[in-house]
């Protein structure tokens, strides 16, 4: 998406019911910005058992630094909330 002519990637966390639960906006799509989702997400709603995500590679970077990278789901089916 572009913001004031910049390219910008949104980032949402999105629950089971497809409720967004938490959403921002920044310039690049490293492992800091998958943490800065991570951190919010899990501060306000707790680590979960599992957590879908798609096949960037900036996920399974901060899921590491988290200590649950095995809680990492990425299976093809599971991502159509996110993606829709």
């Amino acid at each position: 998406m572009r913001v004031n002519g910049e390219q910008c990637y949104l980032w949402r966390a999105v629950d089971l019911r497809g409720e967004v639960l938490e959403l921002f906006v920044t310039k690049r799509r490293g492992r800091k910005a998958a943490l800065k989702l991570l951190h919010k997400a899990m501060k306000r709603y707790g680590r979960q058992e599992v957590v879908v995500t798609d096949l960037l590679w900036s996920f399974p970077a901060a899921m590491k630094i988290f200590g649950n990278a095995k809680r990492q789901g990425t299976d093809r089916w599971l991502n159509n909330r996110t993606e829709n």
